[in-house]
Formats: structure tokens, sequence, C-alpha cells
């Protein structure tokens, strides 16, 4: 394996400085950033199936998916952007069972140009909600 000669201090920086943005999130969420430093990308993290500020946790975790996406397709609006954006999609589940009904909804949302993806099993998460959603989308 060949060895690179860079410098690592003299490549450009990617990381979060003070001008980050922050989500404006519901009463059970923290602060999530959505741009990192001077980077085209952008982060959108923590996208729950929520309507008016309220996860409905008894909805099955389709309807769920369904409503964690539209959400993602609003934040993508208001930065300008769409689903043919996105370049990364990390689906959180707390029931694995769910993987085909929720990769259905997933495949209809994105058509043929499907984002790389990631889908962690997870024992819960916030407001009760059964499906989460973490995307990169390129702001170029």
């Amino acid at each position: 394996m060949q060895q690179s000669n860079i410098d690592q201090h003299q490549l450009p920086s990617r990381a979060s400085v003070s001008s980050r943005k922050q989500r404006a999130g519901t009463a059970f969420t923290g602060g999530y950033g959505t741009k990192t430093g001077g980077s085209d990308l952008l982060f959108l993290e923590g996208q729950l199936p929520t309507e008016d500020g309220v996860v409905d946790g008894d909805q099955p975790a389709a309807a769920q998916m369904n409503r964690a996406l539209s959400n993602l397709e609003m934040a993508l609006e208001e930065q300008g952007r769409t689903l043919d954006d996105v370049l990364k999609v990390t689906v959180y589940l707390t029931d694995l069972e769910q993987y085909d009904a929720v990769n259905e909804v997933y495949r209809e949302a994105f058509g043929e140009q499907l984002p790389a993806r990631a889908v962690v099993g997870v024992s819960e998460l916030l407001g009760g909600a059964s499906v989460q959603l973490d995307a990169v989308a390129a702001i170029e």
C-alpha cells in the first residue's frame, strides 16, 4: 500500500463552526445540526414521524416511515433541495421485522435513484416512534 505524503494539517477542515444552523424541533428533541462548516453537504438528522409536533407511535412502522419521509421532504424543501439531492439515508427501526414494509415505502419515495442507505435496529426512539431518519444531501 502506498503511503500519502499529505500533512493532515494542510487539509481544509469540515468541522462544525459557530455559524452552524440548528433545527427547530419538538419539545422532546435536542438540537440537531443541519450544515457542517463550509462543506457542500446538508445533514438532516432526527427526522421523526411527527405531525403537528407529535409522534403517533400507535401507527404501523410503514405509516411512520411515510410520515418521516414527508417530514424529510419538507426539511429539504426549506433548504431548496428535493429527495433527488439525497446521497445517504440512515433508517433507525425499533422492530426489524418491519424491514420489508418500511423498505417498500422507502422505494416508493425515492423511485429508481435510491441513495445509499443503512438500517439500524434500535431499542427505543424519541416520542415512542418506530422509525427515525437521518439524511445527507448535496447542496452543490
